[in-house]
């Protein structure tokens, strides 16, 4: 399979960066594909097949509020379960960032509510993501691997790419794009094997162990979610079953929607103080 080589492109830095994107999430598909089988499971990187026109939709998953988001790759089981969703994403400039991380965040865990048999969420993250915005995907229980841009920066340059040119440096990426587009297939092939040898391995052993069959299953935690009819909510966690039956059992409804000792935007004395000096 070769990428799509362009002539004449209005952005060559974003076109290029897109080819990137692509060959890195081919190479994710590459490498799970055969994880997934070898353990019993499909691999899914497209829609259904349109009737009409024969050709693959997109990978459309909808929560249980029927909102709808396209994800790049499921390994579901032979009923047709997911267990992981996949993201492959690309960027060059940290701006952007945020918007991505949020969408990965918002996406899988709306998913992961309404599918509960989706065991984990994967972020194959390129190029140049901040540490909040890595930290917020974590705090979703989504397990990143990172293929930093420093890595594509010197991957490229071993095809005499320049790749990190500045953000208004048009010539230097019009040449970047041209030499890009004369590279071989087996080029883009040994590219990205290079870009993902070392996430490899720990992306293999994360893989091996969500869908090994042989750990039993056991609760780890429980959540008990309490909601007003004024829309307020309060969240509990427990360690075993035994203690949200204590603590369901025991329910004290005025104590729960005391608020005087919730969380606040700030503390309201030290503005106070900081005003008098």
């Amino acid at each position: 399979m070769s990428l799509p080589k362009l002539i004449q492109v209005a952005n060559p830095g974003s076109t290029l960066g897109e080819a990137v994107g692509a060959l890195v999430e081919r190479e994710v598909n590459r490498l799970i594909r055969p994880i997934a089988e070898d353990n019993g499971c499909v691999y899914v990187s497209a829609g259904r097949q349109n009737p009409r026109t024969g050709k693959a939709t997109k990978l459309l998953l909808k929560d249980s509020s029927d909102n709808e988001f396209q994800v790049d790759s499921v390994i579901a089981n032979a009923r047709m379960q997911p267990l992981v969703l996949i993201e492959s994403k690309y960027i060059r400039y940290k701006k952007h960032n945020r918007d991505k991380g949020s969408w990965i965040c918002t996406a899988h865990y709306g998913l992961r509510r309404s599918f509960p048999t989706v065991r984990q969420s994967i972020a194959v993250l390129a190029g140049s993501w901040s540490a909040t915005s890595k930290a917020m995907m974590r705090s979703f229980d989504t397990t990143l691997f990172e293929v930093g841009f420093p890595k594509i920066v010197s991957t490229l340059a071993e095809y005499g790419i320049e790749f990190d040119w500045g953000e208004k440096e048009r010539d230097k990426a019009m040449k970047a794009w041209h030499i890009w587009e004369k590279l071989s297939d087996s080029d883009y092939t040994d590219i990205a094997a290079k870009l993902l040898e070392d996430i490899e391995p720990e992306l293999r052993e994360t893989l091996r162990v969500t869908l090994d069959t042989s750990i039993p299953r056991e609760i780890r935690e429980i959540e008990v979610s309490l909601e007003t009819n004024l829309g307020e909510t309060r969240r509990y966690i427990f360690q075993t079953i035994e203690g949200a039956i204590d603590f369901l059992e025991s329910l004290d409804v005025e104590a729960v929607l005391n608020d005087e000792n919730g969380p606040v935007l700030w503390n309201i004395d030290t503005m106070e103080d900081q005003n008098n000096d």
